[in-house]
């Protein structure tokens, strides 16, 4: 029955895999970045995360995906202004006196990249994305960021172990084997002490050569992935703030996904939240921070589909590092 199970994955990872995916990432409300190159050096120092993500575990075949984010600003005035509205180290940015002395930031630019690799069945996909970001301050207290992303995504299929009736059979030749493919995206990130709105889109580019009513046509190789979010700062007390937020996405040929967040963070010390996405899982995520050097974040999903009967659960696990980070925050102060 397991072999079973891990057939029909792998048959589903196919299909979903030529048609390019975005691999899944519960811990985007941490890093909101992975969707939205628009977040590109938005903090005053240099964000370096490192993800793994174990999808449906105890199902053979099932997804893994490692990556890794860098993001940096860039400009003096903006690293070496008083970019988070307070002077002294060790302030807590999440408190109230900090929201009530804020200031938009300098205009200024951000870099980054964001690489991944993918593995579910047979297939493998690997990308890398190079990004680039404007921030300009449109009153004292809000931002708006414009930002674009420009990539390669690799798609290999391991067709080894796989017996056909005729060697010739489409599937060893196909058009999206092993080719790399141009990756584009665009992002807008409106942002202020008490809240953020974003929208982005990924995959903007890409053909393939088909078949249709005996002609060569071309599609599209992926589908366009498009991701709208939103959320606000509310806090409980001067230490204690929640965060509501929901994520929009909707790729074509599938149905649309929204999820529903709530974090609560202590000061910049340490955070517990939930996730729900319809028709699909229900996640716990908790982080803290070390210093103002590390953080280290954790989620578990829970499956509500039909597939919570076969795997035991999905991980993920990000280990962040705070480079050159001069005014010693210890947490994003505006990606909350």
């Amino acid at each position: 029955m397991k072999f079973f199970y891990s057939f029909i994955l792998s048959v589903l990872s196919c299909s979903i895999a030529f048609g390019q995916e975005t691999p899944r990432s519960t811990q985007y409300i941490f890093n909101n970045y992975l969707l939205n190159p628009a977040l590109s050096g938005i903090d005053s120092y240099i964000d370096l995360k490192l993800g793994y993500r174990k999808q449906w575990s105890g199902l053979d075949g099932a997804p893994s995906t490692q990556y890794l984010s860098l993001s940096a600003p860039l400009g003096e005035e903006f690293i070496r202004g008083s970019i988070n509205s307070f002077s002294s180290r060790g302030y807590n940015p999440l408190s109230r006196s900090f929201v009530n002395t804020y200031t938009a930031a300098e205009p200024h630019h951000g870099i980054g990249l964001v690489a991944m690799t993918d593995k579910a069945g047979l297939i493998r996909q690997s990308n890398i994305n190079f990004t680039y970001a404007y921030h300009l301050g449109l009153s004292n207290e809000v931002n708006l960021s414009v930002g674009a992303s420009a990539g390669l995504n690799f798609l290999t299929f391991n067709a080894t172990n796989i017996i056909a009736e005729s060697a010739s059979d489409p599937l060893f030749g196909a058009d999206y084997n092993n080719r790399f493919r141009p990756d584009v995206g665009f992002g807008l990130w409106l942002y202020s002490p008490r809240f953020f709105l974003g929208a982005s889109a990924k995959q903007l580019l890409g053909t393939r050569a088909a078949i249709e009513d005996n002609k060569s046509v071309s599609l599209p190789y992926q589908s366009v992935s498009i991701y709208a979010t939103a959320g606000y700062k509310i806090f409980l007390d001067e230490d204690i703030a929640m965060i509501p937020s929901f994520l929009a996405s909707y790729r074509k040929n599938s149905p649309a996904a929204v999820d529903a967040n709530l974090k609560l963070a202590y000061q910049d010390k340490f955070w517990i939240g939930a996730s729900y996405r319809n028709s699909d899982s229900f996640s716990m995520l908790a982080g803290f921070n070390v210093a103002s050097i590390v953080n280290l974040s954790y989620s578990y999903d829970v499956n509500t589909s039909a597939l919570r009967s076969v795997n035991n659960g999905t991980h993920e696990i990000v280990l962040g590092f705070l480079l050159n980070n001069k005014y010693d925050v210890k947490c994003s102060t505006r990606q909350f």
